[in-house]
């Protein structure tokens, strides 16, 4: 269940995150371990993709992102972190930069105005993509690592002309990417359909 991350600015960011694996039932390491991330259940069928390392990599830093925004677990925050992550820059985790321009139009079809306050709180922030991950981080405080990184509050965030024209192209080649990977997979489905009749259709 999707539960809100706003956690004691106090807390280590250690102690805030084991908080936040319990709430969201992510497991004592908070899935980094298991072989397949589910997207979601279809009846016995599961739809996912296999947790590379890169992914591991990149979600590492992205729940602490989940913490020091507040950003929630559900579609709607993960469309938002996915926005905030963007404007604030991915470096060169290529697995976070695909990833976050696939949630991205998820959120623009159900909160776009939300969409584009999280992409504003994230070109006036830093974010952890630049840093190395290591015990001296886990052991900051929250609200240390929150100033550290100037993460403002939603209400405070707009867009200037320049972030709007940004914030349009990335939501264009998120949708871009997110048709391109439905086509992908109806032509996948076509063809183990076309491959099932070949093969029993006599």
């Amino acid at each position: 269940m999707a539960t809100a991350t706003h956690y004691d600015p106090d807390m280590s960011v250690l102690a805030a995150r084991t908080r936040y694996f319990v709430d969201n039932s992510f497991g004592d390491d908070g899935g980094y371990n298991d072989r397949w991330v589910t997207l979601a259940k279809l009846g016995p069928l599961k739809l996912g993709f296999p947790n590379t390392a890169g992914r591991i990599r990149a979600v590492r830093r992205h729940d602490l992102h989940h913490l020091v925004t507040g950003y929630d677990t559900d579609f709607i925050g993960e469309a938002e972190i996915a926005a905030w992550e963007l404007g604030s820059g991915c470096e060169n985790f290529r697995a976070a930069w695909v990833l976050n321009h696939l949630a991205l139009p998820v959120g623009m079809l159900r909160a776009p105005a939300r969409m584009a306050r999280a992409f504003a709180r994230g070109c006036n922030s830093k974010n952890l993509y630049a840093e190395e991950f290591n015990d001296a981080l886990l052991q900051e405080r929250l609200g240390s690592l929150r100033e550290r990184l100037g993460v403002i509050p939603a209400a405070k965030a707009s867009l200037t002309a320049t972030q709007q024209r940004r914030f349009r192209r990335t939501v264009a080649l998120g949708f871009a990417g997110g048709l391109l990977m439905i086509a992908v997979l109806v032509g996948l489905l076509a063809l183990a359909v076309l491959g099932a009749i070949w093969l029993f259709g006599g």
